[in-house]
């Protein structure tokens, strides 16, 4: 790490790592699978592949952050095209969309790392995870996906530092999600609402907002941001913004949730209880 330093954590890490003896990262781009990825590639050099899936639930722009920082961290990139909409179940959203949806997607993950010959799979579930609904978890245990971050019992605020003294750009990256978890469970999914949240987050961001996420509510858009960023918002030229660019995108109505941004918002509606780990909302 930076500074001649590393910490113990980071060392585990990296010994758990060399101790699996190839590994297949599944790559988001988030703050967690970038670490777990730059030290797969210190523990074990060109016994690593990052494997990266598009789809119709990935934002455009965290696909390309993918692509870049495999480029930065010297690590091949294998992106996987998977239409959830396939899956049976997915597109009606029910409550265990996120593990009809994972199953599909690390059994293509982990039978393309087999063809190309790496002996595990790995992904970026962390302590801090367990205390959130993760019912997608579920899938990556059935099918022996191994969660290194989990396993040493490292927390994202680890994770972070642990980022920051590596240099790695996402050590401060907000949380990121599948676009289906801005969509209420039990309301169906379409490409439209899809793109409507995608397109909104997008606009938000260029207007400097961090943390964020736009939950689609039908004709609705219900906006959480951090609430250190409220009074931004309310800025009457900055308000008047994002409701004009938001109508643009074909809601009818835009909303500011005054509870802010919450981790798992749509669970505590749909009345989800923590139960499995496997999706951030």
């Amino acid at each position: 790490m930076s500074g001649g330093t590393r910490s113990a954590g980071y060392d585990r890490l990296l010994g758990l790592l060399w101790s699996m003896g190839s590994v297949a990262v599944a790559f988001s781009a988030g703050v967690d699978s970038t670490l777990l990825l730059r030290a797969a590639r210190e523990a074990l050099g060109d016994r690593v592949i990052a494997i990266t899936v598009r789809s119709r639930f990935v934002p455009r722009r965290e696909l390309e952050a993918s692509e870049a920082l495999c480029r930065t961290i010297g690590v091949p990139q294998l992106i996987l095209e998977v239409d959830p909409f396939t899956v049976a179940g997915v597109r009606e959203n029910p409550a265990d969309r996120c593990y009809l949806c994972k199953r599909e997607l690390f059994t293509r993950i982990r039978a393309a790392a087999e063809a190309r010959g790496f002996a595990q799979v790995a992904e970026g579930s962390n302590a801090d995870d367990l205390g959130d609904y993760r019912p997608g978890m579920r899938a990556i245990r059935e099918l022996g996906i191994r969660s290194p971050l989990l396993e040493l019992g490292l927390t994202k605020a680890e994770i972070r530092a642990m980022s920051r003294e590596l240099g790695l750009p996402t050590w401060d990256k907000p949380a990121m999600a599948c676009l289906a978890t801005r969509i209420p469970t039990g309301t169906p999914l379409t490409e439209e609402s899809l793109r409507r949240a995608e397109k909104a987050e997008e606009r938000l961001s260029d207007l400097g907002f961090g943390k964020l996420r736009v939950r689609v509510h039908g004709d609705l858009a219900r906006i959480e941001l951090d609430p250190a960023e409220l009074p931004r918002l309310l800025d009457e030229q900055t308000r008047q913004t994002v409701h004009r660019d938001l109508l643009a995108l074909g809601f009818r109505w835009v909303s500011l949730d005054l509870g802010g941004y919450r981790m798992g918002s749509m669970n505590r509606i749909s009345g989800n209880r923590h139960q499995a780990i496997g999706t951030r909302q």
